[in-house]
């Protein structure tokens, strides 16, 4: 409670199901305050008269939109954009625009003195392929907008890159690694002015990424944490603007180089690696300051459990007879896009495939690729199963965009160069009744 006995209440912007939202707003309701999802259920502004409301009614908003993830973040930045010009936010959205473009962000922090690696992003294919060289016989390709280690790769010197995949921006940046060390980096949470805690991060067996999401091997480095290390994981979070963020370093042959500052990290493999949870902290933060009070000893006690659990404030869906769900059919006609190129394709919708697939002739015609790393893909004719490439790709399927990690396969024998996975039709009602290529059966 606050000092004058009043309850403030902390929106929690957030228009999907992430543990880490429903564990800040669980956290809130602990610590004695008005936990609200603002979802599309509960969730509208209105002018009227010159006046502005908002519903729900809340003193401050935790910002937790995942804009990376988002077909279309211009407009969640938007509506983020929104709130902020009305009611207190943390992580505004100039500052999660900054972090959430990866060159941008990377800009930031060398231009304040942060070490950050060599990196170089322009527009024109010509002018990135010239300096590759620079960058040494492995280096990183990126997409400046990215999550969960997708649109990332390791390539080779001979190897072409284009400046963008998909619709996304992409660059070229260089691999630090210390010699003879297996492949890792440091995470360090901050929220606020305080680093709660830090953890190394190991890369998955055939892989070079560390990112917890694709099976990265986690221990806490909170105990040992160099303070230089805290000195720049804090100015780092300061010179993006954010209110907490999970900061991501490497160590190289220099020192130490900022790899990324993100908004939205995850709480999953901090809590494995150190046993606390960043949700309380940051509830913390957003009650003191919308003006209440907090126990620090509670906020203690919460941060040993990960209480990722439905939160009674979750708002029930609205039913309207007029709501259009979106409908894909057994075959549907798709616009997939790699590195050098785009090709429109009919792919067959297959509700028993966990992921994507696309004809070796296909990925290499848009330049899908590098390899990022190789899955197992068990099969009704095959009881061992088979080894296969898996590499990003995006697909557009009317007016949505899907960036996917699509498995490659020899499909020269079957009808379709391409088949949609649940990783794409989770987003759609499959009409099997409908085929793009009837006419032509």
């Amino acid at each position: 409670m606050s000092s004058s006995g009043r309850t403030v209440t902390i929106g929690v912007l957030s228009l999907h199901n992430s543990k880490e939202t429903k564990a800040i707003l669980n956290a809130v309701e602990e610590l004695g305050h008005r936990p609200e999802w603002m979802r599309e259920e509960n969730t509208a502004v209105e002018i009227e008269d010159g006046r502005v409301s908002i519903e729900p009614d809340i003193d401050l908003v935790a910002n937790r939109l995942l804009l990376s993830n988002t077909e279309q973040p211009s407009e969640e930045m938007g509506l983020a954009t929104t709130f902020a010009h009305l009611v207190p936010m943390l992580n505004e959205p100039q500052a999660v625009l900054t972090a959430m473009h990866k060159f941008a962000a990377a800009s930031a922090l060398a231009d304040a003195g942060i070490q950050v690696p060599d990196a170089l992003l322009a527009l024109n294919n010509a002018r990135l392929n010239r300096d590759r060289f620079k960058f040494g016989d492995e280096a990183v390709y990126k997409t400046a907008i990215g999550t969960h280690g997708g649109g990332t790769w390791k390539i080779g010197p001979d190897e072409e890159v284009n400046p963008r995949v998909g619709n996304r921006q992409a660059f070229l940046q260089s691999l630090i690694e210390r010699s003879g060390e297996r492949h890792r980096d440091l995470r360090v949470y901050v929220v606020g002015e305080e680093v709660i805690g830090a953890m190394n991060r190991y890369a998955p067996e055939n892989d070079w990424r560390t990112n917890v999401a694709l099976g990265g091997d986690v221990e806490n480095a909170s105990e040992e944490l160099p303070q230089e290390v805290v000195d720049i994981a804090l100015a780092s979070t300061d010179v993006v603007g954010l209110d907490y963020a999970g900061v991501d370093l490497v160590e190289g042959e220099q020192g130490w180089y900022v790899l990324e500052v993100n908004p939205t990290a995850g709480f999953k493999g901090m809590f494995e690696a150190t046993g606390t949870s960043p949700a309380p902290y940051i509830a913390r933060l957003a009650i003191e300051e919308a003006g209440g009070t907090v126990d620090d000893e509670r906020v203690e006690e919460l941060s040993h459990v990960l209480d990722d659990s439905v939160p009674d404030c979750k708002p029930q869906p609205i039913l309207r007879d007029d709501d259009e769900t979106l409908v894909v059919g057994y075959t549907e006609e798709v616009v997939v896009s790699g590195t050098s190129g785009s090709e429109s394709v009919i792919a067959k919708s297959d509700t028993g495939a966990t992921r994507t697939s696309i004809d070796t002739r296909l990925a290499a015609e848009i330049g899908a690729g590098p390899i990022k790393s190789l899955t197992k893909v068990r099969s009704s004719s095959s009881k061992k199963g088979r080894t296969r490439p898996v590499v990003d790709i995006v697909v557009g399927i009317g007016g949505q965009r899907h960036t996917v990690t699509a498995s490659i396969e020899d499909r020269s024998h079957m009808s379709y160069e391409m088949i949609l996975g649940r990783d794409i039709l989770e987003n759609y009602q499959v009409d099997v009744r409908r085929r793009i290529d009837a006419d032509e059966e």
